[in-house]
């Protein structure tokens, strides 16, 4: 089959676009707000882009908390997201109102991290500090801006767990990683499985 993206005429029941492109690693991005409220969320639209200096980009559908926080602060960091943490990973993605803690709403505990604000996940096996360097409003090819926004970092310093350090390496077995893939579905280390995003209850 092939279909023309902007007619959308593919004829199946779920856009397929998100499956191709996977798996994808999640942006699991702690933030702070300018008033001083941690924010936590994870981002399908993730990943390195860089190595000389590292950096590290997410792309926000719209002005999210993450996306606004990183702009008015400078700052955020990404979490590591193994097989452990995919439970209240999926509990941080429901549609909190703005200036709520993720944090608390999902019982994680945070710790601090060592060279920007925003704390990280403490259970997390990894996560990387970064300082922002760009925020790209994103357009189409016809110069029409889109509602997606992409916000880079700079890595300034990476935390790592030693349990999960073996022979000099960070050993993604014990790492245990999982990635998104299309519609609801993730990869981890004994499968794809189903996530269904929380409502928020209020």
């Amino acid at each position: 089959m092939f279909y023309v993206t902007k007619d959308n005429n593919h004829g199946l029941s779920h856009n397929p676009f998100k499956a191709i492109v996977a798996p994808r690693p999640i942006g699991w991005i702690s933030t702070l707000s300018k008033e001083g409220v941690p924010n936590l969320a994870p981002y399908s639209f993730f990943n390195a882009i860089g190595a000389n200096p590292d950096l590290i980009m997410f792309s926000s559908g719209g002005w999210k908390d993450s996306a606004t926080n990183a702009r008015d602060t400078g700052e955020f960091v990404y979490n590591y997201v193994g097989q452990d943490l995919v439970k209240v990973m999926n509990e941080t993605s429901v549609d909190a109102p703005h200036n709520t803690s993720e944090f608390e709403v999902a019982g994680i505990d945070s710790a601090p991290s060592e060279m920007v604000k925003p704390a990280r996940v403490r259970d997390a096996c990894a996560a990387l500090e970064c300082k922002v360097t760009q925020i790209i409003e994103i357009v189409d090819i016809d110069g029409n801006k889109t509602n997606d926004i992409v916000v880079i970092g700079q890595v300034m310093g990476i935390y790592i767990d030693d349990k999960v350090i073996t022979d000099g390496r960070f050993d993604v077995n014990l790492a245990k990683p999982v990635t998104r893939l299309g519609y609801m579905d993730f990869k981890g280390h004994d499968g794809i499985f189903e996530l269904l995003r929380p409502d928020w209850k209020g």
